[in-house]
């Protein structure tokens, strides 16, 4: 299976044309949040009206700059998408599991669509293992190293792989590990980032 990853887009229309333009070798698109700025719900379609003319089946979760809420809402009359929150949906025999907002709790204030990290062990304790596992934030450790040279991942997210051992992670968030991959014992982890990444799900 050939699954498109990206994050991050924050109303760059021309990086979801491209998107868009490339999703046509995929057989899944992959979304793991950030598709408009500071909860702006007026600009969240910028993006995603151009990605759900791929015709492609997407699964996607809220990064912190929506709220799953806000998502699921636009993507109402989009049924090719499955929005994710401690939830799972099975696509051409692949199960995702999925869980948005920025973990840990980002210093950005009231507006940001955040978790603390016992609210994250709680969203992931149903993932179940094996599936492709789809957060906003990295695990802590693995590709989510920021701007100014911190790890500002997630712990509750690093425990729920090292448990359930899914076949890959796919995250965004922070975007100086934007474009990386990383691996946690053996779990390749993809800060997929606005330019994308294609990867071949064995």
């Amino acid at each position: 299976m050939n699954l498109l990853l990206f994050s991050d887009l924050h109303c760059d229309t021309a990086a979801a044309r491209s998107l868009a333009s490339r999703a046509k070798t995929a057989d899944v698109l992959v979304g793991a949040g950030d598709f408009t700025n500071v909860r702006d719900r007026e600009n969240l379609p910028l993006c995603l009206d151009i990605l759900r003319t791929a015709d492609k089946p997407t699964i996607l979760v809220a990064g912190n700059n929506e709220s799953t809420d806000e998502l699921a809402d636009y993507c109402r009359d989009w049924p090719a998408a499955h929005v994710l929150h401690g939830s799972a949906a099975a696509v051409n025999g692949v199960t995702f599991f999925g869980v948005g907002g920025g973990i840990p709790v980002t210093p950005f204030g009231a507006w940001s669509y955040d978790f603390t990290e016992e609210q994250a062990a709680d969203l992931l304790a149903p993932c179940p293992a094996g599936c492709v596992l789809v957060t906003h934030s990295p695990p802590k450790g693995v590709v989510d190293v920021s701007s100014r040279g911190q790890s500002i991942g997630s712990t509750a997210i690093r425990a729920a792989v090292l448990r359930v051992r899914p076949k890959l992670v796919v995250c965004g968030h922070v975007h100086g590990s934007n474009g990386q991959t990383g691996d946690l014992d053996g779990t390749p982890v993809v800060n997929a980032g606005p330019g994308g990444i294609e990867w071949e799900l064995g």
